[in-house]
């Protein structure tokens, strides 16, 4: 939910090293009267610092450097972050220190305009390539780990996976388990589903690389 209510201003603090990116902010900043520039800083610590004692809606950082920014949390407000860092890692790392935004540092004020909005608003903005990076990184992924984020296989599956493993026949298990041929279809086709296989060969090889059948 929007917090603006037309109640005030937005107050924003900026950083940037080169003082010509900072006095580019500056201007975004000053050219909207729903905006008040609460501070101007040269440098991340010195805005850290104000942050701490200071009440802010929105902090927008520019900068490369990722140590500046993975330090404890400064104040509730929402950081928007103007960097050339694509790297999924250092990205990820970000999007849990507290940044809501990140923009190429060459984007333009209408960008930074709605990145402010957005993340002033609870909302997270990426740029094309830093959302590629981290999609990449997601598609990756071999399917058995998205289906990990499903619910668990029971114990008694676990048995009958391994049993499959061993090249054990439905009746087999059934006399094993002490269970009905009937009880196995069901089980093995809860196997098939949470492990997000289609046949049983894949269902053992997704348990092996998981973990579940030992080798």
């Amino acid at each position: 939910m929007s917090k603006r209510t037309g109640g005030g201003a937005i107050r924003i603090a900026v950083a940037a090293t080169s003082a010509v990116r900072r006095a580019g902010l500056e201007s975004i900043i000053r050219s909207h009267a729903e905006f008040h520039l609460a501070g101007s800083f040269g440098a991340v610590a010195s805005l850290v610092s104000f942050a701490r004692s200071t009440e802010l809606d929105v902090i927008v950082i520019d900068t490369d450097s990722i140590r500046d920014l993975l330090l404890e949390p400064t104040s509730d407000a929402a950081i928007v972050l103007l960097t050339e860092v694509t790297e999924a890692r250092s990205i990820s790392r970000l999007l849990r220190s507290g940044v809501r935004a990140i923009l190429s540092r060459e984007s333009d004020p209408d960008d930074v305009l709605s990145a402010i909005y957005a993340s002033y608003d609870g909302l997270v903005l990426l740029s094309i390539p830093t959302a590629e990076s981290l999609a990449a990184v997601y598609s990756e992924q071999p399917l058995e780990v998205e289906a990990g984020l499903s619910e668990e296989i029971t114990s008694r599956e676990t048995d009958v996976l391994r049993m499959l493993a061993q090249g054990l026949v439905n009746k087999d298990i059934a006399a094993r388990l002490g269970i009905s041929e009937h009880t196995v279809k069901f089980h093995i086709s809860s196997i098939l589903d949470k492990l997000g296989a289609s046949t049983r060969t894949e269902a053992v090889t997704v348990g092996i690389r998981r973990g579940l059948i030992p080798i």
